[in-house]
């Protein structure tokens, strides 16, 4: 099995993390070593973050099948692979998020690609906005 890189250069791009997900990913490294050592010599090293017990990659298809299985197992709606990323994307813009980090977060080239995806969220941001605007005025006095 080959591992395949990105389909761009902007594929290959650092990506920040909350610190929980760090210890989350330094435990499971952690574990990845005690695996390789299981293996005596057996390890099928790529340096892959997610792998079989073996180091080899994990098929395509697996990833999907356990996202929906345990999407079934606690309730959530069964949606494709992909979807999250446009699930994160969208969380992102709704929490204010500037949208040249989103950009930068999905690998998008520029942020028109982000902008015309995300649209539909962008609106919501900006009435948003005016909102938060209009309470402000209102509790300092400015709007009597």
């Amino acid at each position: 099995m080959t591992v395949q890189r990105g389909k761009t250069a902007s594929s290959r791009r650092v990506v920040a993390l909350d610190a929980t997900t760090v210890d989350v990913l330094r435990r499971h490294r952690k574990r990845q070593a005690e695996e390789r050592l299981a293996t005596y010599g057996g390890y099928d090293d790529h340096d892959l973050v997610f792998c079989q017990e073996d180091g080899s990659p994990i098929p395509r298809h697996r990833p999907t099948f356990a996202l929906k299985r345990r999407a079934r197992e606690v309730g959530l709606p069964v949606i494709r692979l992909h979807d999250r990323r446009h699930t994160a994307a969208t969380l992102m813009l709704e929490a204010g998020i500037d949208v040249k980090v989103v950009s930068d977060t999905l690998g998008h080239a520029n942020v028109r690609i982000t902008m015309d995806l995300y649209q539909h969220v962008r609106q919501q941001v900006h009435v948003d906005a005016a909102e938060r605007v209009v309470e402000l005025l209102a509790s300092s006095g400015s709007l009597t």
